[in-house]
């Protein structure tokens, strides 16, 4: 599948990793964000000097942390610049086919970060849960509604 088509974050997948972690969840979504930065920035890098074979291990690393947090989009667009970087290098072409993903890819990494971070900050309301609905009305704290 396409990354475009591809969900920004699977929440499902999330919520996994989230029970999973548990009290280390926010240290190593932390780890993630620095992690990807630093993959991105060395996929940037490799881009403008049109190594290819400098690009595989960054995406190949930020392939597989985004998938383990259910950040599909961004997992996606790795593997797609890994695949493409190792058939480059096969075939001893230059990586330029890859410049569209590439710029598009550290957008992607801030808006799935601020979506992660959304969730996983605890002092934002939660959705509510399925089949009950918030109460829209302030609370009234006894008086009569």
């Amino acid at each position: 599948m396409p990354h475009r088509e591809r969900a920004l974050v699977d929440w499902a997948d999330f919520g996994r990793v989230r029970a999973e972690l548990g009290a280390g969840f926010l240290r190593i979504l932390g780890y993630f964000r620095e992690d990807g930065d630093k993959a991105i920035t060395a996929v940037e890098q490799a881009f403008r000097d049109r190594n290819a074979a400098a690009l595989v291990i960054p995406a190949h690393t930020l392939k597989g942390e985004s998938a383990q947090f259910g950040a599909w989009r961004l997992s996606a667009m790795a593997e797609q610049i890994e695949m493409t970087a190792r058939r480059c290098v096969e075939f001893r072409e230059s990586p330029e086919e890859l410049i569209e993903i590439v710029v598009a890819l550290r957008p992607c990494f801030t808006e799935t970060m601020a979506e992660l971070d959304r969730e996983a900050n605890p002092l934002v309301p939660r959705r509510p849960v399925f089949g009950r609905r918030a109460d829209p009305r302030p609370a009234t704290f006894g008086r009569a509604g």
